[in-house]
């Protein structure tokens, strides 16, 4: 049993992997600032500590007073577009907050950190699948600040002793029966096609020309439950004396193939028995035709295989929980 510090455990990834670690047996503190989380997230028996892991003082503080053994690092700022207009922002609380995080870590003596990174850090591939051996060539300020913490992990990692693992994934969908997404603004396909099926407004396509089968873009996809099963099995990774992580680790998460925009809306027509209202609109500036990660090293390194690859669990299990939870978590 481990003593686990979960940065951003009131966001969707966050509380969901809370819930997988508590499970597994570990002790589990919480740390967010609720500024796009939810306290009604935070599953039971995790201690919620409110603040930000930006604030290297009292960060450094917290892990001593709780005896933090690992961290799991979910905490980030996290939109692509927002990003662009404001790159501060993102420098300012996704790097130099993070390596404030590093520099707390190492005071602490802390030497096990996951990473829940993002393939956006690949930028637009060469090819697709994606391997690991790929370029890192990101797009967008908030790839390269995902980038530039993977950077400077490494290097504590082999100045400092601090075994860590970052783990790379396009999208995150689905929901547990206690857990789900909720995001404002919400920029996620998975949640705005339910979103316009439950009522809201019409779903935009950007794009049905692309040189793919059904001419809309290609995107990989994983359950947010497989991805916290991915975070629990980084952590056993990163346990003092294990050669997988003698040096820094990185790893992709996929399912493999990716699917359509249109085989989302399908999928979701066939979850909700409702039709998905949407209109066609322009491709957007930057949007690849396949972005599709290779994770046969997770596989291989962590015996990591998604449970649940198909999107009808995806969309069953976040249109059940939207059925649920009507105006989301009640904070």
């Amino acid at each position: 049993m481990t003593r686990v510090l979960i940065t951003g455990g009131a966001g969707y990834v966050g509380s969901v992997s809370a819930a997988a670690f508590l499970e597994a047996g570990h002790d589990v503190v919480v740390l967010d600032d609720l500024s796009t989380g939810h306290r009604g997230a935070v599953p039971d028996g995790a201690l919620l500590r409110e603040g930000s892991y930006t604030d290297r003082v009292e960060l450094t503080r917290l892990l001593e007073t709780e005896r933090i053994e690992a961290i799991l690092h979910c905490a980030a700022r996290s939109l692509v577009g927002e990003s662009i207009r404001e790159p501060a922002k993102y420098f300012g609380e996704n790097v130099a907050g993070g390596i404030g995080l590093l520099d707390a870590v190492r005071a602490a003596g802390i030497e096990r950190l996951v990473f829940s990174s993002t393939a956006a850090v690949y930028g637009v591939p060469d090819a697709t699948p994606i391997p690991e051996e790929a370029p890192l060539r990101p797009i967008n300020p908030y790839g390269e600040s995902k980038r530039a913490f993977e950077s400077a992990l490494a290097w504590y990692g082999r100045a400092y002793g601090l075994r860590s693992v970052s783990l790379r994934y396009f999208n995150v969908a689905g929901a547990t029966v206690a857990h789900g997404e909720v995001h404002d603004p919400e920029t996620h396909l998975v949640p705005n096609v339910l979103r316009a099926i439950d009522g809201g407004p019409p779903l935009t396509v950007f794009g049905d020309d692309y040189p793919t089968p059904d001419g809309t873009c290609i995107r990989d996809y994983i359950h947010v439950a497989d991805l916290a099963e991915a975070h629990l099995l980084a952590l056993d990774a990163t346990a003092a004396g294990d050669p997988r992580t003698a040096e820094p680790l990185a790893l992709n998460l996929g399912n493999g193939g990716g699917f359509s925009v249109r085989e989302v809306l399908a999928a979701a027509e066939v979850a909700t028995g409702r039709s998905v209202p949407h209109v066609t609109g322009p491709r957007r500036t930057g949007d690849p035709p396949v972005l599709v990660a290779r994770a046969t090293r997770a596989a291989e390194v962590l015996g990591w295989r998604p449970a649940r690859p198909g999107l009808d669990e995806m969309l069953e299990s976040a249109w059940a929980w939207r059925q649920t939870h009507p105006a989301g978590y009640r904070d």
